[in-house]
């Protein structure tokens, strides 16, 4: 494998090409310095900058691996002695070339490639931290604070793994774009709450929105992606053990008997034509009945819309695919339920992102207040009482009672 070499001394810049396999390569880029002739002798020149397949080496227009001093004897050594099989180096670079996400790997190559010629049409042979703040101080006069920190991430990944350069370790680079997310409010799906989804379960018709009841069920129970639910299936996915379902996506959630969703859910399947062929769970379900067409990402990514159109609900289209996500979290959070769980359940990995349920969550804010104005830690008491025509109480008491919040709900 032939490897680039370009010597800089003054405004002269020559290029050379060795035959060295790319392992020697990598075993004399971990010395200091590297080797090169400069018609006077042997000498050490300054590497300042490298990647996989090229080196620019300050000092030298012209470079050996030829070790004439009895000094440089063990570099070569050490060099030669250590150079892997073909084998070894196509298995690694098929290694490397999986690093990137299969999904979204299309997006990091885009990124990645825009960057790249940005930087011959600037001349750029060296990715300084300078570079970078130029680079993105550019774009984010057209791009708002979260898509810049999209293309910083894309673009760190794929220098990393194609150049060898890591832009995390630039802390100007990184002050930058935290500044340029100053104000910046990004906009989000709005949540049902909880005597919302219980409403619409129990008042919605099955024979319009079963299908609906169902993906609303496994969404909010696991804080489910649209992704996710379209390609739940019911066999592989989904365990009906009678007293719940254990569902994986590929983390696993239990949906538990609570009202009647375990009965919804098995009312559903059982609709399920013998003649489909494919495994997809949901199905496209009218007038009662499902057809063998399985339901797409669009349709998935309505129901929290459909939800909130049935319920009547303010600023309908505002109520996105992510809502039964956000839902789901901000349902724990409510619930007084810790970071580490939280971020457990939806499969997160950042911590931040759990944070902001929890900070957004009005339960919490309302104990955090009882805490500093009144004192108290004691602990909200929930009494529900299921009350009908016929047994309405003619009066309540409550005594010795103070800070207290009553939830009147009335389905009628």
């Amino acid at each position: 494998m032939e490897l680039n070499v370009r010597f800089q001394n003054g405004d002269n810049t020559m290029r050379y090409r060795t035959q060295f396999p790319a392992s020697s390569f990598t075993r004399i880029r971990e010395h200091p310095k590297f080797l090169y002739n400069f018609g006077d002798g042997l000498k050490f020149g300054e590497v300042v900058y490298q990647n996989k397949f090229s080196i620019v080496i300050q000092g030298g227009p012209k470079f050996t691996f030829q070790t004439i001093e009895e000094e440089n004897r063990d570099l070569k050594q050490c060099t030669m002695n250590n150079c892997e099989s073909e084998e070894i180096v196509e298995a690694a670079n098929i290694a490397i070339s999986n690093l990137l996400p299969t999904k979204s790997r299309s997006l990091y190559d885009i990124a990645y490639n825009r960057f790249k010629k940005w930087c011959a049409e600037k001349n750029v042979q060296v990715y300084s931290e300078n570079v970078l703040l130029a680079y993105f101080s550019e774009n984010a006069k057209n791009y708002k604070s979260s898509t810049l920190w999209a293309q910083y991430s894309m673009v760190k990944s794929c220098l990393i793994i194609y150049d060898n350069i890591d832009i995390s370790k630039f802390p100007k680079l990184i002050a930058f774009l935290k500044r340029t997310g100053d104000g910046y409010q990004a906009k989000k799906s709005k949540i049902l709450t909880k005597s919302e989804i219980d409403r619409f379960l129990s008042s919605a018709d099955d024979k319009e929105f079963l299908m609906i009841k169902v993906g609303l069920i496994l969404g909010i129970a696991g804080a489910c992606r649209t992704d996710e639910l379209v390609n739940l299936t019911a066999v592989d996915d989904i365990e009906d053990v009678g007293s719940s379902l254990i569902t994986k996506i590929p983390r696993i959630f239990v949906v538990t008997d609570m009202g009647n969703m375990l009965e919804l859910f098995r009312k559903y399947l059982s609709l399920r034509p013998p003649h489909v062929k494919h495994k997809r769970l949901f199905l496209y379900y009218k007038a009662g009945k499902c057809s063998s067409q399985p339901v797409g990402k669009n349709t998935m990514g309505k129901i929290p819309s459909i939800v909130a159109s049935y319920l009547k609900l303010p600023d309908v289209a505002c109520y996105t695919g992510h809502c039964l996500r956000r839902s789901s979290a901000t349902l724990l959070a409510n619930a007084g339920v810790d970071i580490t769980t939280i971020k457990r359940h939806a499969g997160w990995k950042s911590t931040t992102v759990a944070e902001g349920y929890v900070e957004n969550s009005i339960e919490n804010k309302t104990k955090i207040a009882n805490q500093v104005l009144v004192g108290t830690t004691t602990s909200a008491i929930t009494k529900t009482v299921n009350v009908s025509e016929s047994n309405i109480p003619s009066n309540i008491n409550f005594e010795n009672c103070t800070n207290v919040t009553f939830n009147l709900n009335v389905n009628k």
